[in-house]
């Protein structure tokens, strides 16, 4: 078998050896009325799952039905787009469900344990030879002539049934962590709103204040900060010279480099003649999205454009704080309900330089600037070491399949129980059983052309 030496007392036979049927689907229109049976598509087929509710009807006539009708225990494969490979393993009792033209059925001996196979079709083997099937292929696919040449690893029954068992607990033990790691970038996010909200009311600098009363001037921006407005045209990009900061490029509280533009150092010239951004001015994107806030940190040249305003602030406001408080609910309400555009929203500068920024004397400002700085990067260091968590944790269903396939799992199992994988219980004698099978029915398996 391809993908390595199998244990002893494993067999390595083709998918052709204990298929009793590989059939392709049926080709017809999916419709949400109910007119006929229900056929399963590729997409119906999304993380493992299936939601049979949503899916659709087709019409077929009643003489054809039953040769695409899908019973517990058949496996489903994705013949071709960009899941090609994927598999699916009906583990329930349904009626009444055929299967779509772009998938093909398998079903195997009822000697073989279909959890554990549905288990080998997602292993890092399996995978690496539906990627050599495929190399070479403008529109990668796989039909049912490759698909019955795929190595299956082949171990007892017994074995098969501990297998699956043990990858039942430990990739539900993988994904509840992976759930559980994926809900805490919405927490920190409710812990930065969290922050800026307590920033901008005064809360987050009460014990700095010594519990003394908010002090705080509310004035509009128009009246707080210079605009630079580089909306509308865009100069001509290059595939170098001067770096050109869109809002494609500004986050919520940060700006990023990617995707990198550029325009020429003439155009430069010629396009920031409306005001020179600086270091710590804040920059607002004013549609699609809208809102977004982030101080420049980009040292050296760079110019503006496409929805984007420059806001240069002066005393009696830090522009750091400022962009604390245009991040919090409070400002982005006000945005919202000034903002014009039925399908995408917008901000007009004329409207924008009416809402009020409220701000404390400029020494609290800079303790609000120096507590919010330093809870964000707790935050930030969290969140980085959640994202590595994940990568590993992504990684990790695929590394425990692979020890499975590879009979690490179980190796002390067939230390302590080796008369359930020799004589008649061994793989070798249940391939031998399923080959007798067949030849006593003459042979019979199907596998038919695309319909």
């Amino acid at each position: 078998m391809s993908g390595g030496k199998l244990p002893e007392g494993w067999v390595g036979p083709q998918l052709d050896e204990i298929a009793t049927d590989i059939n392709y689907g049926y080709t017809a229109s999916s419709t949400s009325e109910n007119i006929g049976p229900k056929m399963l598509r590729i997409t119906d087929i999304q993380d493992n799952k299936v939601d049979w509710n949503s899916v659709p009807f087709c019409k077929i006539e009643d003489n054809q039905k039953n040769k695409y009708l899908l019973c517990n225990g058949d496996l489903v494969f994705a013949r071709t787009g960009a899941t090609v490979g994927k598999s699916f393993l009906i583990n329930e009792d349904i009626s009444n469900i055929v299967f779509a033209s772009y998938l093909i059925r398998v079903r195997c001996n009822k000697k073989i344990n279909s959890h554990y196979l549905s288990y080998f079709f997602r292993s890092p083997t399996y995978w690496s030879q539906i990627t050599e099937f495929s190399a070479g292929i403008g529109q990668p696919n796989v039909n049912g002539s490759k698909l019955k040449k795929l190595n299956l690893p082949l171990t007892s029954v017994y074995e098969q049934k501990i297998i699956a068992e043990k990858l039942d607990t430990l990739l539900a033990q993988v994904d509840s962590t992976k759930a559980r790691l994926e809900q805490i970038p919405q927490i920190l996010k409710r812990f930065r709103q969290a922050v800026l909200g307590a920033a901008v009311s005064g809360t987050l600098t009460n014990a700095w204040r010594k519990n003394e009363e908010y002090q705080y001037n509310s004035l509009e921006l128009g009246t707080l900060a210079k605009f630079i407005d580089y909306r509308g045209k865009t100069p001509t990009k290059t595939e170098n010279g001067i770096p050109l900061i869109t809002a494609k490029n500004i986050r919520q509280g940060y700006i990023t480099q990617e995707p990198r533009e550029y325009i020429s150092e003439a155009d430069y010239e010629k396009w920031m003649t409306r005001g020179i951004p600086n270091i710590g001015d804040v920059l607002i994107t004013t549609e699609a999205p809208m809102g977004y806030i982030a101080n420049i940190n980009i040292e050296g040249k760079f110019a503006l454009a496409q929805r984007t305003i420059c806001l240069q602030f002066k005393d009696p406001i830090n522009s750091f704080f400022a962009s604390i408080y245009m991040q919090s609910s409070i400002f982005q309400q006000q945005l919202n309900d000034n903002a014009t555009g039925s399908t995408v929203k917008g901000i007009k500068a004329s409207l924008l330089k009416k809402i009020k920024i409220t701000f404390p004397p400029l020494p609290e400002q800079q303790e609000i600037v120096r507590r919010v700085e330093q809870l964000f990067a707790y935050a930030d260091t969290i969140e980085k070491q959640v994202n590595n968590a994940l990568t590993r944790v992504n990684s990790l269903t695929q590394s425990i399949l692979a020890k499975a396939f590879r009979g690490e799992l179980t190796a002390q199992w067939r230390a302590e129980n080796p008369s359930l994988i020799s004589g008649e219980n061994s793989a070798a004698a249940l391939l031998e059983k399923i080959k007798a099978e067949r030849a006593a029915s003459g042979g019979k398996k199907t596998s038919r052309k695309k319909a």
